[in-house]
């Protein structure tokens, strides 16, 4: 007997969709005006939310496919809006993975998405990206004395506004959805319990030194 695309079979596995179709019968049509609102290019109001925005997430993918999301962060309006297809994210020193980066340079489309503290809509991005060092962007980038060595171009190919309906329902936002920081292990002692073989668990004064790195680093190389 034929059954609906999505529900479990008489083994009780579940439906692996496989095709648009299938999905499109489970979930419904694209609402018209979710079409209409992706534009092809910066606007006015992409450009005031882009320029309130202190925090974005870039996702990448390299030749393999395989998929990465880096976070990005500054003051409000780090990322600079070049003109209506153009935007520049100036790079912060970090781990020097480079995970992002080497992905664009194997597979220049991204897809950005700006949020704003206290708004429960989002912006999203889409487009193709470059890595370069230009002097005039690095200068305009400058904080607290240090400028970039590189950054990230995006040729913008699709915005648009993204509905609130994530933020709302899990209330991201919200001063009692905030959560105690301590009562998860810290960073350092995350990745150390991570990465030390069994047979040799961290110690107590190397994860405490190893918290006090970090901490170092983020007072001393945000910049």
């Amino acid at each position: 007997m034929d059954r609906e695309p999505g529900v479990m079979d008489d083994t009780g596995e579940a439906r692996v969709f496989e095709q648009e179709t299938d999905l499109r019968e489970t979930m419904g049509e694209t609402m018209e005006i979710s079409v209409k609102k992706c534009i092809p290019s910066l606007d006015k109001h992409c450009k005031d939310f882009i320029s309130r925005s202190p925090f974005l997430c870039i996702g990448t993918s390299g030749e393999s496919g395989r998929a990465d999301v880096s976070p990005r962060g500054d003051p409000p309006g780090f990322v600079q809006v070049l003109d209506d297809n153009t935007l520049f994210i100036p790079d912060r020193p970090g781990n020097n993975r480079l995970d992002t980066m080497t992905n664009i340079i194997e597979n220049p489309n991204v897809g950005l998405l700006f949020l704003v503290p206290g708004f429960d809509d989002t912006l999203r991005v889409n487009g193709k990206a470059t890595i370069v060092r230009d002097e005039a962007l690095a200068q305009a980038a400058v904080v607290k004395g240090k400028e970039p060595k590189v950054g990230i171009r995006v040729e913008v190919q699709e915005a648009f506004l993204h509905c609130a309906k994530a933020f709302k329902r899990s209330r991201l936002w919200d001063e009692e959805s905030r959560q105690n920081r301590r009562e998860m292990p810290s960073l350092g002692r995350i990745i150390l319990e991570q990465t030390a073989p069994p047979e040799e668990p961290p110690t107590e004064e190397t994860v405490k030194e190893t918290d006090e790195f970090v901490e170092e680093n983020y007072r001393t190389e945000l910049y």
